[in-house]
Parts: C-alpha cells; sequence; structure tokens
C-alpha cells in the first residue's frame, strides 16, 4: 500500500511539480517534511504508516536505530530534523555544509534522469554554513548521544569553494569545531566531484594531514570520547587507490568509511536519458549500484573499518546485496526519491532477526 501510493501517486505529482526543476521539488520536499516533524500527532500517523520492525547496529561505538539512514545532501542544512525519524529512517546525515556559508553553483544544477532512477547534480555544496546548522541543531536540544530526535545525526563537512587546497584543513577544522558537540559522528567529504580540487585531498599525504588535523582536534574539545571521524568516498578510484586510502584513514584515526559518493562515470544511463548525459556533475541512482557494490566489497576485503554502504540503492534486494557485500549500515537518497517511504521501511528490516 505505501509503495504503491507513493508511486502512483505522490511520486507523479512530485516529478511534475517544481516548473521540471527537480531542485524546486526537492526544496518543496523538505518543507513538507519539516512540517510533518512541528506536529506530534502527524509524526505519529507518519510513523505508523513508515516505521517498520527496527534493530539497533552498533558502529564506532554509536548506537543506530536501525540499518538504514538518510544519506547527505538530501537536508543538508537541516530544515526537516524532526521529520526524519517519522519517515522510517534511524540516522540521518545532514550537510554537506561548510565553514562559511556558500550559494553553490549557478542553477539548474540537478537534472532527472527518470528512465534510468537516477539523478546529476553539480550543487556545489550550497549551505547556510556551520555556524547556522549548529544554531539549528541546540534550538532543536540537540547534543551528541542525547538522541533528541529519536535518531542519531551525522554531520557532513566540507570544503568551501573559495578556499586554497593549502588551507583546506583549516576550513574543515572550523566546521568540526563548530559542530562536534551536536554531532554523533562527523563525515569528512573528501569525494565529491563538484567542488574543484576537493578530490586530490583523498590523495594519501594530503588525506593523512587532514584527518590526523582533525582526529587530534576531536581528541582536544572532547569532554568524554571523541566524536568519531568518517571519510567518505568517491567511486571512481582504482583498487591501488582504494586501498591506500582506507589504509590512511585507519593509520590517522579515522572510526569508518563511507562508500560511496555520486561518480562521474555515465555508464547504465538508458537510451531516453542519454541527451542530459553530458550534464556536469556526479550522477547517483541505479547506474551506480553495481559500482558502489563493488566498492564496499574491496574495501571490506581491506580494512577492518566499519563500512556505510551508500550509492544505487533502490530496492530490497539492492541493500541486501550491499550488506553482504560487507557494509554494516545502509544510506539513501536517490533511492528514496524514487522508490519513497517504503524503502526505507523494506530495508530497516534486513538485519531484523527472522
Amino acid at each position: 500500500m505505501l509503495n504503491l501510493g507513493y508511486r502512483r501517486l505522490a511520486r507523479p505529482l512530485l516529478f511534475r511539480a517544481g516548473s521540471g526543476d527537480p531542485e524546486q521539488t526537492h526544496e518543496a520536499t523538505l518543507r513538507a517534511v519539516a512540517r510533518l516533524g512541528e506536529w506530534r500527532a502527524a509524526r505519529n500517523l507518519a510513523s505508523a504508516f513508515c516505521v517498520g520492525r527496527q534493530t539497533p547496529v552498533t558502529v564506532a561505538g554509536v548506537e543506530f536505530t536501525s540499518v538504514v539512514g538518510l544519506a547527505a545532501g538530501m537536508d543538508k542544512d537541516g530544515v526537516a530534523l524532526r521529520g526524519w525519524s517519522a519517515l522510517g529512517f534511524g540516522h540521518v546525515e545532514l550537510g554537506t555544509v561548510t565553514a562559511r556559508p556558500q550559494a553553490g553553483n549557478p542553477r539548474p544544477r540537478v537534472f532527472r534522469l527518470s528512465a534510468s532512477d537516477a539523478l546529476i547534480n553539480r550543487m556545489g555544496f550550497p549551505n547556510a554554513g556551520a555556524a547556522a546548522l549548529a544554531d539549528r541543531l541546540a534550538a532543536a536540544g540537540v547534543v551528541r548521544g542525547n538522541r533528541a530526535l529519536g535518531i542519531p545525526v551525522g554531520v557532513s563537512i566540507g570544503l568551501n569553494k573559495t578556499t586554497p587546497l593549502a588551507e583546506a584543513n583549516d576550513d574543515y577544522l572550523a566546521a568540526l569545531r563548530l559542530l562536534a558537540a551536536r554531532a554523533d559522528y562527523v563525515a569528512v567529504n573528501v569525494s565529491s566531484p563538484n567542488t574543484p580540487g576537493l578530490r586530490s585531498l583523498a590523495d594519501a599525504e594530503a588525506l593523512g594531514d587532514l584527518l590526523r588535523a582533525l582526529v587530534a582536534e576531536t581528541s582536544a574539545i572532547a569532554t568524554g570520547d571523541p566524536v568519531p571521524i568518517f571519510v567518505k568516498v568517491a567511486p571512481d578510484h582504482d583498487e591501488g587507490a582504494l586501498e591506500q586510502l582506507a589504509g590512511v584513514a585507519a593509520d590517522a584515526g579515522a572510526r569508518g568509511l563511507i562508500a560511496v559518493n555520486t561518480t562521474l562515470d555515465r555508464e547504465g544511463i538508458a537510451a531516453a536519458d542519454q541527451w542530459k548525459a553530458s550534464q556536469a556533475g556526479g550522477l547517483s541512482g541505479a547506474p551506480l549500484t553495481l559500482r558502489a557494490r563493488t566498492v564496499v566489497k574491496f574495501l571490506a576485503e581491506h580494512t577492518t573499518l566499519p563500512i556505510i554502504g551508500v550509492g544505487g540503492i533502490l530496492t530490497r534486494d539492492d541493500g541486501a546485496a550491499m550488506l553482504d557485500a560487507g557494509a554494516q549500515l545502509l544510506q539513501v537518497y536517490t533511492g528514496y526519491v524514487y522508490a519513497g517511504p517504503a524503502l526505507v521501511k523494506s530495508l530497516s528490516r534486513l538485519n531484523t532477526p527472522r
């Protein structure tokens, strides 16, 4: 019923809305989820339909309410904080946010490839800044570990476009200092294809320097156990680079990996969508399914760090295969756009004892 209602009623209306601009639809959806979160009766009603059996999963010392969470990018600025748990998510990753506010790339910057169950985006980290997100979390009573929203809160941090790469560490450290007290984990985004030069920070020397600085800072500001640092991985690395990245992350004190971000590859796009394939930006959705799973499997075989699997999860079987590949947790974004709350409900049951 939930799946049928979304695919036949809600999704067609959403896809036709926004004057053909998927970003306008995205913004309208966030506002709707925010309104849902404001009313207890609405949250309870949504939960009755959307929340399935949930079994907690502990990763990097954090107890996640279920195996599936919302990936970064959907709610960059924490607009809909109180709504996500009612829609079945076992955690939410906010961001990516930067040390200072920025507008991101010019619109249009999101493209829907409906025949391919995919999106292309070149957002460029539009966000109100780390301080604004910290203030919003504080207003909602969110403190690391207190479950004020009912689920853990992760925050993804990234680099301002105007910051020279030589000063990247300062940017990430500034964002971390503002958000560490409000986040159950912090994800370091060095894998978006939409900020010039960002992926060079995943090179061994630069990544090691960045992660050591961040891990040291978490210890310096912690009143108890330091907030765990995760690293978000690009899908476009070869095996040698993936193995090196995993080793550097572990040696520097990172507590986990998030695999994967969007891809610059254009394989798997349906013929009906080929006219959009030349759009610059990162591709997500069904064309990324096999590559994301392959990366997770390779990483799981070459590191003991826990892995959050994300990328191309559009069905329960996709989620099960990602867990079989070695992920401990799942995240969805594009899959949620195409499959709706029923996907989250079905994924949350994957680690539930039969």
